[in-house]
């Protein structure tokens, strides 16, 4: 198993490494827009000189690499925030987009949860007819319908939310605040409805095969009803592909959704990555892709690592 991990996280630092190099090159080539501002202009100019962005490309890598692994420096922000470093600027969006997503993920898993259990339960009749239809409809229509439906609907029309994410000031300078928190109700449900249809189809699948498995008639057998057989051995066997789906959504709410913020205007890493590809803000750019990457192949290892310890069948099959 150590062995497996090792590999793993050797691939993944590969796989970052080679998306860093090839976006680090495609973004330095665009031409870089100096501000009108002269003041601004010369201050920037002799930064650029002097992080050496005037050179060939291989070395402005090398220094950008060298700034990373010696003082993990991942350069400077010039358009979205004036001379922040990149990290700090990155740092401080994280916050809102942990929250919606948080929220989003509370939400979803145990309603998506239930609802696959009840469709399995309720095989061929008509509450799984209706929930089946609903998870295609969920899983078909992309997300960002979902959330111009529910600002029209819930926002516009019932006027029970605000149609945008309050701003920090407008919210008692609190992210916690039960204000800031109705506010990002919209831009929750508008999150949930892709969460939710998952993990439906997935509880659906495995359940319905496992209902069906061997064991669940000699448990029935043994005198148990339809409900202790399932949730004492079905539920449980069932949620073994399932667990490991809702492990890899905690790990990516990090990641959060660049369509959904900026719909909503959720002031997080997704609304970021779109100001900084938008205003060319170069260094921006970078940490937020490599965060991105990072964030996603984590997320794919620690999905394979946790099915070994969910299920030790797993790790004494590989013996």
């Amino acid at each position: 198993m150590a062995k497996y991990v090792l590999k793993r996280i050797f691939l993944m630092l590969f796989t970052l490494f080679v998306i860093m190099t090839i976006c680090f090159v495609l973004i330095r080539i665009l031409p870089r827009e100096v501000p009108q501002d002269k003041a601004q202009q010369e201050i920037i100019e002799a930064r650029w000189e002097a992080l050496g962005y005037n050179k060939p490309l291989l070395v402005q890598y090398a220094i950008y690499l060298k700034g990373i692994f010696t003082k993990w420096d991942f350069g400077t922000s010039w358009y979205v925030s004036l001379m922040k470093p990149a990290w700090t600027v990155l740092v401080e969006r994280l916050l809102p987009t942990i929250l919606v997503n948080l929220y989003a993920l509370i939400f979803s898993v145990p309603v998506g949860i239930g609802l696959g259990v009840l469709a399995a339960v309720k095989k061929n009749k008509w509450q799984d007819h209706v929930i089946s239809t609903l998870v295609m409809l969920f899983v078909s229509v992309p997300s960002y319908v979902y959330a111009f439906l529910v600002q029209y609907f819930l926002c516009f029309k019932a006027g029970l939310f605000p149609i945008t994410v309050h701003a920090l000031a407008d919210a008692g300078n609190s992210w916690f605040s039960w204000e800031m928190f109705r506010s990002m109700i919209p831009a929750v449900l508008a999150l949930s409805f892709a969460e939710i249809a998952g993990l439906c189809r997935f509880t659906r699948a495995e359940l319905t095969e496992t209902l069906t498995s061997d064991y669940m008639l000699l448990a029935r057998t043994k005198g148990l009803t339809r409900a202790q057989a399932t949730t004492r051995h079905a539920l449980k066997n069932a949620m073994v592909p399932v667990l490991p789906m809702i492990i890899a959504s905690f790990v990516s709410i990090l990641g959060g959704s660049m369509i959904i913020e900026q719909i909503f205007s959720v002031g997080g890493v997704g609304q970021l990555y779109v100001r900084s590809i938008n205003l060319r803000d170069y260094d921006v750019f970078m940490v937020n892709t490599v965060f991105y990457t990072f964030i996603g192949l984590l997320a794919g290892i620690v999905v394979d690592i946790s099915y070994g310890f969910i299920d030790p069948r797993i790790r004494m099959g590989e013996r």
